[in-house]
């Protein structure tokens, strides 16, 4: 199909043809889409372009080289963070169309799964390609956690529209697994994710969960924030829990029984006790506490989240061990006396008798019979 100008004799003509080609040019983009070859080899709006790409991930920039569209027509490239739309992340570049070289730089901050390359001829109603090759990375996703002090809040906003489900979690010593805190799950396609009063332990974690596998990031990791610690000291009859946190803090503490890796079963009652300033504050939990199943239990409760820590394996009445073992070391030695008493004796008497025996062999005789025997 080919478009001609005609010349009307009057305005009101004129006026027509305007309003029956803008209506023409309508039906051609949107009904056609262009997609026919026959009405987009002859329309300018067509003409999108191809475009071609190469990262460079140590100076982040994209090289993008662009064909296929209309000679000596400028051209316009951007980056752009697709949602509902391409929205403008600032770089731009325009192509001139009598230059030899096609071909433009774009710097980028982040490689997201929602950038994307945009690139149209630089005339009106122009239509648009786009290419977004970046699906895969989602790495720098899970990277935009922030943490508010004075609020005590933990929040983390998508860069891109992403399908995620998204975990509180407690990071195990082993650092191979991180347990989910209970009534912390939410689902965030497109919407920031907010906790409030949170705890800023090392061990709590953020765990961010895609159809592609699960990523976790732990904000509080690197001892910019307020911590406490939590240490044991077992007796024969009470053990001795001790709590140390740089600001004022309230805990809970409790025996449990080791069920499986994120719960504790409470076999006691729960003790409370506050601490702060960086000065331990101890509690006593009277009876002996040891076993490979039992724990000890310590966690926060002036925040809404908090990370329980464990201390399990706790070694048999240390001071029982210590004092049976005195016992059997003072039981060496009385035995040990008792042989070298017995042995000094048998050693006197052996002396003794075999004196008695030479002065009794050697009675009778003169001590002449004596020297000429010897």
């Amino acid at each position: 199909m080919v478009i001609k100008a005609i010349k009307y004799p009057d305005r009101e003509a004129s006026s027509r043809y305007i309003v029956i080609s803008a209506l023409l040019k309508t039906f051609v983009l949107y009904f056609a889409d262009c997609r026919n070859n026959d009405v987009g080899k002859h329309i300018p709006v067509c003409f999108a372009g191809k475009l071609d790409y190469n990262v460079d991930r140590a100076r982040k920039t994209i090289s993008v080289n662009v064909s296929d569209f209309l000679q000596d027509q400028d051209y316009y490239v951007r980056l752009c963070h697709k949602w509902f739309t391409c929205e403008d992340v600032g770089s731009f570049a325009l192509i001139k169309g009598k230059e030899s070289l096609k071909s433009t730089s774009l710097q980028y901050s982040q490689l997201l799964p929602c950038l994307c390359i945009e690139g149209w001829s630089a005339i009106p109603d122009a239509r648009r390609t786009q290419l977004c090759p970046f699906k895969n990375d989602t790495k720098a996703l899970w990277d935009s956690i922030v943490y508010n002090p004075a609020t005590q809040t933990l929040a983390w906003e998508p860069a891109c529209p992403v399908h995620v489900t998204v975990n509180l979690c407690r990071l195990t010593k082993s650092n191979d697994q991180c347990v989910d805190l209970q009534n912390s799950s939410t689902t965030a396609p497109e919407k920031q994710v907010k906790y409030s009063r949170v705890d800023t332990h090392p061990r709590l974690c953020m765990k961010f969960t895609t159809k592609q596998g699960s990523w976790v990031r732990c904000p509080f990791a690197h001892g910019n924030f307020p911590a406490w610690k939590m240490r044991i000291a077992a007796g024969a009859e009470q053990t001795q829990v001790s709590f140390m946190s740089q600001t004022k803090a309230q805990f809970s503490v409790l025996v449990c029984n080791k069920a499986q890796l994120s719960s504790c079963d409470s076999v006691g009652i729960r003790h409370s006790v506050s601490a702060g300033d960086s000065h331990p504050t101890s509690v006593n939990i009277s009876g002996e506490i040891c076993g490979s199943q039992v724990c000890i239990q310590g966690w926060r409760t002036d925040v809404d989240y908090s990370v329980p820590l464990q201390i399990c394996d706790i070694q048999c009445t240390l001071s029982s061990q210590s004092q049976e073992d005195d016992e059997n070391a003072v039981r060496i030695m009385l035995l040990t006396a008792i042989i070298l008493i017995l042995v000094t004796m048998m050693a006197l008497l052996g002396h003794k008798i075999l004196t008695v025996f030479h002065r009794k062999k050697h009675e009778g005789r003169s001590p002449a019979q004596i020297i000429r025997q010897r």
